[in-house]
């Protein structure tokens, strides 16, 4: 926090803000990445949620925290043994084989491979004699230590808003909260349970997707067992190349997949990185953990569908519309710079094919931009934000040329949306033109009104200044300190001229502050308002580094 603070202000506390170079940004985010990894697990999802919040950090901050990865060593299994046998019972009475290696470990919990009880699975005879499962377990004592690192972060949030803007401590209050919200959903089981199975039933009848079954006579709140699914890891190219999989319509089937989660069904699985998705070998895409996941209402739904479109039809215009609405852009930002933002973040986006997009870059480019401009995100939007990135970079990963806007567009086209944004455009047209038409039958009748007013000398206006920026109260302060001044100057003559010097040295103190308070009247105010990040140098800039 004292390193943060010294980056912002000359003076630690106070004093003109002070621009730091970005290998000073990123060497403080490698510190601060080491610090979160060294705290433990609470502190790992901390940094996990912060490395989607570009409204609280720069980019670079942004860049590497993104590195960071759910991936800590298993418990020890006599520890996690004790967590299933009292959820559950004995493992030797629910389970016909159960392998004490975990395949996975995370910092909330782990993952083993087992066999269900060959005569009953669900409470129903198994025909397969044992059916294979996926067993993940809470970690042992984990929810001491979340309780425990939660206040720590409660108790530390009114230090750090010290150091930071109000825009700042507005996010970091809010991000203070989603998270405690957020992890604590994350450890029930039976919440993530539950969204699982509303997920899986969106996609029940679509072949192209396996989303694990819950067994729920073998789950509970610390213990999820659900189906096991053997699958190829999504990224691993050359074994699917191996197995004769077409990349690119995996690619296209898993965007089409977050498309539908995210704007039709409302609930998503919000962590869709590699080690969380898989391929069969007949090329369907497997999801696995469930435990980051959200939902979106109907309000946003509907503004990412406009985003979408606007960014698809390349208008500006419409792109900062639908970002005002959802409200992670100010109604008083500079439309002029962020139009600028958002034209030159398109044409770097497009490459050397005019038509391609490259939605990864274009988000990349709006996140730098949210914190210097700066943005605020509402609940869920950021794990949205989070999920689009991360997806378009699985599916470049399966196919270089993927275009994730054109993938995106077909889907709008296909459930209607554009053709329903098109009438909407339409029926707003009509109303304007049926408005338009009303006022201009009431014009004259109102224009004669006031003639006939005016030829009576019967016409009165009334004048209203607002003066939102003080002009008048600065010019009368100017004025009084001029008057002060004139009159101390005055007085300090006549006292020395009447030898009374120490009257006159308190009437030359007088003037010096009547001077400074004159002089600091005249000086403009900083301004608020920021440079656009991405100039066309800076971008050619950043692409030879890249």
């Amino acid at each position: 926090m004292l390193a943060y603070a010294r980056d912002r202000r000359r003076f630690l506390l106070f004093g003109r803000p002070r621009q730091v170079d970005p290998e000073t940004n990123r060497h403080r985010a490698e510190v601060l990445l080491e610090s979160l990894l060294t705290l433990g697990p609470t502190f790992i999802k901390l940094g996990q949620l912060l490395s989607t919040r570009p409204d609280v950090l720069p980019p670079s901050y942004i860049d590497v925290l993104s590195a960071l990865q759910d991936d800590v060593p298993p418990a020890e299994w006599a520890a996690a043994k004790a967590v299933l046998e009292d959820e559950l019972g004995p493992v030797d009475d629910h389970f016909a084989a159960f392998e004490t290696e975990a395949i996975s470990g995370a910092s909330l919990g782990q993952v083993y491979r087992a066999r269900l009880d060959a005569e009953t699975d669900s409470g129903r005879a198994n025909p397969d004699h044992g059916r294979d499962v996926a067993v993940k377990i809470r970690r042992p004592e984990i929810e001491p230590l979340v309780k425990a690192d939660l206040r720590v972060i409660r108790w530390s949030l009114p230090i750090l808003l010290y150091f930071v803007g109000e825009a700042r401590a507005f996010s970091l209050e809010n991000l203070a909260d989603e998270f405690a919200k957020t992890i604590r959903e994350e450890m029930d089981y039976e919440r993530e349970a539950t969204m699982l199975q509303e997920i899986r039933e969106n996609f029940a009848d679509d072949d192209r997707f396996v989303i694990p079954d819950v067994i729920e006579s073998h789950s509970g709140p610390r213990v999820l067992t659900m189906e096991y699914i053997e699958g190829t890891k999504i990224n691993d190219v050359e074994e699917l190349d191996r197995k004769g999989i077409d990349r690119t319509q995996i690619a296209e089937n898993l965007q089409r997949s977050y498309l539908q989660m995210i704007i039709d069904d409302g609930v998503f699985h919000a962590d869709p990185h590699p080690g969380n998705l898989a391929v069969t070998d007949d090329g369907r895409v497997v999801f696995y953990d469930f435990g980051m996941s959200g939902r979106v209402d109907e309000f946003i739904q509907q503004k990412i569908v406009e985003f979408y479109i606007a960014v698809a039809n390349q208008d500006i215009d419409a792109i900062l519309d639908a970002l005002t609405e959802i409200g992670t852009l100010s109604p008083d930002a500079d439309r002029a710079i962020m139009a600028e933002v958002m034209e030159l973040a398109i044409q770097d986006a497009r490459g050397e094919d005019i038509e391609q997009y490259r939605v990864n870059q274009i988000i990349g480019q709006i996140e730098d931009s949210i914190y210097e401009f700066p943005f605020r995100l509402p609940k869920n939007l950021a794990l949205v934000l989070r999920v689009a990135t991360v997806v378009e970079g699985v599916c470049v990963t399966l196919d270089p040329e993927f275009d994730f806007i054109d993938t995106a567009t077909s889907y709008l086209t296909e459930q209607g949306y554009r053709e329903e944004s098109i009438r909407k455009y339409l029926e707003g047209s009509g109303q304007q033109l049926r408005r338009t038409g009303e006022s201009l039958t009431r014009i004259a009748p109102k224009a004669e009104r006031t003639l006939d007013r005016l030829d009576r000398d019967d016409q009165f206006v009334r004048i209203g200044v607002e003066d939102s920026n003080g002009v008048f109260t600065t010019l009368a302060k100017r004025i009084i300190y001029g008057l002060l001044l004139t009159m101390s100057l005055f007085s300090m003559g006549v006292l020395y001229a009447l030898e009374a010097p120490e009257a006159s040295v308190v009437a030359a103190g007088f003037s010096a502050v009547v001077v400074v308070q004159l002089y600091r009247s005249f000086r403009k105010p900083r301004s608020t308002r920021v440079r656009p990040q991405f100039t066309r140098q800076n971008l050619r800039q950043r692409r030879d580094e890249e």
